[in-house]
């Protein structure tokens, strides 16, 4: 599997592309087997060794069929996406042009293994950690029923992707260098801030 990516958007630093999985977390999981393609799309954990390793953690339904064929896959990929929008022709100051869209994607290639018990619920205390942490008052896996948990670990399957190899296509008008100020500022105008700052962080370099 392999991803279009034009010079002026590949994006090779790793630890740009890992804090971007870490930033837009809720990835589209893609997989073979027997029956063809799987696709999930579920939250994922990043998972950083002291070595400079990284692995991505998620778990899905034991109902979906896709975790049986987890690990006879050789090979995996979960995709990660950004802000996108679409690029109007009229922000332009040079004509004739055409409209287009910005957007910025990371895959993530690699090998699964599926996780015993307690790998698992390791991972369901992180994800909730996680996304409860904004809250006031967060919810606690920790005080669910002992009994309750058990029979919920049951029902789900936690894998984890070793990563092999990321990709990362940042489309964000490096190609038109002269056009990005007034496609960001049209974007900031338009409700899209996320967008336009990325575009601004990867704005190409002034000539000259």
């Amino acid at each position: 599997m392999t991803l279009y990516v034009p010079k002026h958007f590949r994006i090779d630093d790793r630890e740009a592309l890992l804090a971007f999985v870490e930033k837009y977390a809720f990835g589209t999981l893609v997989s073979s087997g027997p029956g063809g393609l799987h696709v999930s799309h579920i939250p994922f954990v990043v998972d950083r060794g002291d070595d400079g390793s990284a692995r991505l953690l998620g778990h899905v339904a034991r109902g979906n069929d896709q975790w049986g064929a987890l690990e006879g896959a050789q090979h995996v990929a979960a995709i990660f996406q950004g802000p996108h929008a679409y690029v109007s022709p009229t922000w332009y100051a040079t004509h004739p042009s055409v409209p287009t869209w910005n957007y910025a994607v990371v895959h993530v290639h690699g090998k699964a293994r599926l996780m015993d018990e307690a790998e698992l619920h390791d991972l369901l205390m992180r994800l909730s950690a996680t996304y409860e942490a904004p809250n006031a008052k967060p919810w606690r896996m920790s005080e669910l029923p002992a009994d309750y948990v058990s029979t919920m670990l049951k029902a789900i399957v936690g894998f984890e992707i070793e990563i092999e190899r990321l990709e990362g296509k940042f489309k964000l008008s490096q190609n038109r260098p002269a056009e990005v100020p007034r496609v960001v500022a049209a974007l900031e105008k338009g409700g899209e801030p996320q967008l336009a700052a990325l575009m601004r962080e990867h704005s190409p370099p002034a000539k000259g």
